[in-house]
């Protein structure tokens, strides 16, 4: 397992044990996690190639290092409701992992679903999702609002796209295949926020450099301004094959991100289309 041998080198407060190392993002972020001034990674997932397996709250603890973050990035993104009520029973395994590896914080991913359609959204705007998996993950963080308070910091993280782990990866993936997208009454396609693998690798590796009571309870993870999908579609190549929007569609769906670039200057990295791209491109490259 990859990461076994360094793990008896790295002090604690150096190390993050990270749940989902096997899934999509997990695999992002393992390509493009950064190597210098960050914490070490220490890879978690329930089958495949990590550092440490763990088939789940059925089985036993494995031995674990000691960390003082937890960043749990598992979690069911699709899915009928019973598949997605997972991510509220996954609250109580992050939370046993955070007491066995004698964690500090505890990084907890949520999504910009649970907002509902609006622009500039900021952590204070009352949840008002609209799917079930904004829905799914609005209950995961009301069971993490309703832990006892034991020493733990738990932080909500409400992530925007990322570039290459989203609806639009298919196509991005494939782009000899095209893509559709709604097409708005001023011409344009839909925008949204999003946020380069690499930026989101950073500032994980960051949040857990922070101290626990400096960390807010809720925070927007997103590029500083909204990216129009068809400028990531046509910088992969990728033809767009145009409809017109639905009356339900939602020209901008956007994050304001002005907290975490208060507690991170200088974070973002790649918030251009074309610089997102090149980001995840270079992932793929590692992961291949």
């Amino acid at each position: 397992m990859s990461g076994a041998g360094q793990m008896q080198g790295a002090a604690p407060a150096s190390r993050c044990l990270i749940t989902g190392a096997t899934g999509r993002l997990g695999r992002l972020l393992r390509a493009l996690w950064p190597a210098e001034d960050s914490p070490q990674p220490i890879w978690l997932a329930r089958r495949g190639d990590a550092d440490i397996l763990w088939p789940g709250a059925d089985a036993p603890l494995p031995d674990l290092p000691r960390c003082e973050t937890l960043v749990a990035l598992w979690g069911q993104t699709s899915g009928d409701a019973q598949t997605l009520v997972q991510n509220v029973d996954l609250v109580a395994q992050g939370v046993k992992l955070a007491h066995a590896c004698g964690a500090k914080r505890v990084f907890h991913i949520s999504t910009a679903a649970i907002y509902g359609p609006g622009r500039a959204m900021d952590e204070s705007r009352i949840p008002a999702p609209i799917n079930a998996y904004g829905s799914a993950k609005l209950e995961m963080e009301r069971a993490i609002a309703a832990l006892p308070r034991d020493g733990l910091r738990h932080v909500i993280l409400r992530l925007a796209n990322v570039v290459g782990s989203d609806s639009l990866a298919p196509a991005l993936q494939h782009p000899e295949r095209g893509i559709t997208l709604d097409r708005f009454a001023d011409g344009a396609g839909p925008r949204r926020s999003y946020i380069a693998p690499g930026d989101l690798a950073r500032v994980l590796a960051g949040l857990a450099r922070l101290a626990p009571d400096t960390l807010p309870d809720v925070l927007n993870i997103a590029a500083p301004a909204p990216v129009a999908m068809e400028d990531l579609a046509r910088a992969a190549g990728c033809p767009i094959i145009w409809r017109a929007a639905p009356p339900e569609a939602q020209a901008e769906v956007s994050l304001d991100s002005n907290r975490l670039a208060q507690l991170l200057p200088g974070a973002m990295h790649h918030v251009t289309p074309c610089e997102m791209l090149a980001d995840w491109h270079s992932a793929q490259g590692r992961i291949a």
